[in-house]
């Protein structure tokens, strides 16, 4: 019997994935008593700080009662599904997280029907059980409920519970009796995850993770299969297509605590990194030298959505960013396409342009905004859904939304999700809010939340999943307002600003340097309005008092990427450079739009 425990922790999105992976490390005694760590020790790269989520998944290990526990975090969020399909491989079993006010939501069922589907035993944790309005015993009901429409076994359904609260730092049998540690959490992993079985044989490893140093190059993570392998073994890399590769192992490690400690040797069941195969991709298989057999290719879900990368050729080009070729963002998009399996690339008739394939919008603006960080300059087309042609229909994805809200304005978000074809499922109160449950097309979320947010004066909680691809639902209303376009290339003015303000919202302070067909801001009619936003105003000889008023001018509208993604309309670019971020014509000059424009129609 090995003393490995190998768990992956799958949660919604902040139902406290992370917090609780560190209070074990913490309890387990990994760092010393004087070590300053902070909070959310894992989510170490600067956008999952920024954030507040997790983007990739991590591997860390733990020692508790001389039982090596591997665990695996994973993210919450359904865009980085394809990260949890892949890692729930490494795992024989689950740590189930639950808000204990939310309960199931729909990214809990989609990362719970991969674990069942994959034969891994749960362990339900309901969190935060220290929050007002919390129904720990509903939620366990309706896990228990989610667990058998998911067709769970009867050993997944007989699951152990836990109550505790990560961040206060307790697990207990019984949430009225709350414990001063998460000894019960552990205690219940040793006892109820199986340990990994010994298969004897030839060996089977198969990567599903990818590390890189600068020093070796890239490292590739797995569990083993069956078998063992050691330091300069001689083995064969099987390619996802079946071709195969000789290659030799030069260095083992296996994770312990944060980091890896260097081995000879590592068991069938345990997780390590390998150095010193060349040329492997996620889903590969590391096999015997002389006997090389594949073991099942990793299956990932389809991407929904995809994006125009273009270079950037605006007037402003060049300035800001180190990587402005189309070779360079070529070589970038297919470099992340290594380790990001949910991501795909197509090459377009235009050498300077790709289509970027992913599961949303949140997937896509952290690879653009991981690239303007590292010096890149490109801009981006509208997102588009995937259109599927299925029994000679017509097709497209359709998601289940779910929106809690305020009593008092769910009406306008009923409102609001109807006019983009969306469907009402489903209307209950939950605590204080009101649960409303849609099924609307996938075309339909985007650019929902801002108005959403906007309505319901920034209360409304919003969660969507992919569904499945149905029949085409007919024409969805864009952007109900034009923009205003700049007419000249020069600085903004705030005498210009004040003057125009009757015509719409600007996006631009005044001092700002500018370009002819940028967007400056959002016209209060349908259509685009071109304005001089660069003029000064004209110098006199008067000098009454009185006769310069002076310039009120209300707040410019800053965009996040992802709500700059959600506004643009099919004739328009984000222009992403690593110090700004500005929208666009795609033709510049007014008179290019008014001869071109017709194919946007």
């Amino acid at each position: 019997m090995q003393k490995i425990r190998n768990i992956a922790i799958i949660a919604h999105v902040d139902h406290g994935k992370t917090t609780l992976v560190d209070k074990i490390l913490h309890t387990c005694s990994i760092f010393r008593d004087n070590e300053q760590t902070g909070d959310l020790i894992l989510d170490n790269n600067d956008l999952e700080r920024e954030r507040g989520i997790t983007i990739v998944s991590k591997n860390v290990s733990v020692m508790y009662k001389d039982v090596k526990i591997n665990i695996i975090d994973t993210p919450g969020h359904a865009d980085f599904g394809g990260e949890v399909e892949r890692v729930l491989k490494m795992a024989d079993g689950v740590l189930l997280l639950c808000d204990a006010f939310e309960g199931a939501m729909p990214q809990t069922r989609f990362v719970t029907q991969k674990a069942l589907a994959l034969g891994l035993k749960p362990i339900v944790v309901v969190n935060k059980v220290d929050k007002e309005n919390c129904r720990p015993e509903e939620v366990y009901e309706q896990i228990f409920e989610l667990f058998f429409n998911l067709e769970a076994t009867e050993d997944q359904l007989d699951f152990p519970v836990i109550y505790g609260s990560s961040k206060q730092g307790w697990m207990s049998t019984d949430w009225k009796h709350p414990t001063t540690d998460i000894f019960p959490l552990l205690d219940a992993v040793v006892a109820n995850i199986p340990a990994p079985p010994m298969l004897e044989g030839t060996l089977q490893m198969q990567i599903t993770s990818l590390d890189y140093s600068s020093f070796v190059g890239r490292i590739a993570v797995g569990r083993v299969h069956r078998g063992s392998i050691k330091e300069n073994q001689p083995v064969t890399l099987i390619k996802r297509d079946g071709k195969m590769v000789k290659s030799r192992v030069k260095e083992l490690y296996t994770f312990e605590g944060l980091g890896k400690i260097r081995t000879t040797e590592v068991k069938s069941g345990d997780i390590c990194a390998v150095v010193g195969i060349d040329g492997f991709d996620i889903g590969d298989t590391i096999s015997d030298f002389d006997a090389p057999e594949q073991l099942p290719v990793i299956k990932i879900d389809e991407p929904t959505m995809n994006m125009l990368f273009t270079i950037n050729n605006s007037p402003f080009f060049g300035k800001e960013g180190k990587f402005v070729t189309s070779q360079r963002i070529k070589e970038r998009l297919y470099k992340e396409m290594e380790k990001n399996l949910a991501l795909k690339v197509v090459e377009t008739e235009s050498p300077d342009a790709y289509l970027v394939y992913g599961r949303g919008i949140l997937h896509l603006s952290v690879l653009i905004e991981t690239m303007r960080r590292e010096g890149y300059e490109i801009q981006v087309g509208q997102p588009q859904v995937i259109i599927k042609e299925i029994d000679g229909k017509k097709c497209e994805p359709v998601e289940t939304l779910i929106v809690d809200v305020p009593g008092e304005v769910a009406g306008k978000v009923i409102e609001l999700v109807t006019q983009r074809k969306g469907e009402l499922l489903i209307m209950e109160p939950k605590g204080d809010l009101q649960h409303l449950e849609f099924e609307i097309p996938a075309r339909g979320i985007i650019g929902l939340r801002n108005n959403v947010l906007t309505a319901t004066g920034g209360e409304a909680i919003m969660a969507h999943r992919f569904k499945a691809y149905e029949p085409w639902k007919g024409t969805i209303p864009g952007r109900l307002n034009g923009v205003l376009v700049s007419m000249e290339k020069g600085s903004t003015t705030a005498y210009s600003i004040d003057k125009l303000q009757d015509r719409g919202r600007f996006f631009v302070d005044p001092g700002v340097d500018v370009y002819e067909g940028q967007i400056m801001g959002e016209h209060i009619r349908d259509n685009d309005l071109v304005v001089n936003i660069v003029k000064g105003k004209a110098l006199t000889n008067m000098r009454a008092s009185g006769t310069d008023d002076s310039n009120r001018i209300a707040p410019a509208i800053k965009f996040s990427l992802e709500e700059a993604m959600e506004y643009i309309q099919a004739d328009e670019y984000i222009e992403i450079t690593p110090l700004s971020m500005r929208l666009r014509k795609i033709f510049l000059t007014e008179n290019e739009r008014k001869i071109k424009g017709k194919q946007f129609q």
